[in-house]
């Protein structure tokens, strides 16, 4: 079998998102908000890539590629020099995510959580930044399907 017959939910999500994350604080706080125009495609049945292209008001932006590749047995793993870990899918609706930033180091590890509409046009995703077993910042991220 292949990434698509594996990952059926990873096959519904490839396309063109848009939508915007808020990173806040351990409390609660806005600490970062900014916008995200995403890529995601199945390449050959085997390779999963995705392209987040960032926005600020403030004029910043930032592109970064993430190539994954079909680890078999539903589950895709990612490392590039920025970022390495896996996603598999949870259920019908959600696909599970731990990695780590490379430049953090080993003991900030994040957990994400991806839900996708049952109409496919619009998902929502949240991060836990856990550092030595405890919560330092969360993410939460609103993204809807590009026509």
């Amino acid at each position: 079998m292949g990434l698509r017959a594996d990952m059926p939910l990873l096959a519904r999500h490839e396309g063109e998102w848009e939508g915007d994350y808020l990173h806040l604080d351990r409390e609660g706080n806005p600490i970062d908000r900014h916008r995200v125009h995403m890529t995601c495609a199945i390449l050959d049945d085997a390779v999963y890539h995705q392209t987040n292209r960032y926005t600020w008001d403030d004029g910043r932006s930032e592109v970064h590629e993430f190539p994954g590749t079909y680890l078999g047995g539903g589950r895709c793993g990612f490392d590039t020099e920025r970022i390495k870990g896996e996603f598999w899918e949870l259920d019908a609706g959600t696909i599970y995510l731990s990695w780590q930033y490379k430049a953090e180091g080993e003991d900030l590890r994040l957990y994400e959580m991806i839900v996708l509409s049952e109409d496919g046009k619009s998902r929502s995703r949240t991060w836990q930044w856990i550092k030595d077993g405890v919560c330092v910042k969360r993410t939460l991220i609103n993204e809807w399907r590009r026509s």
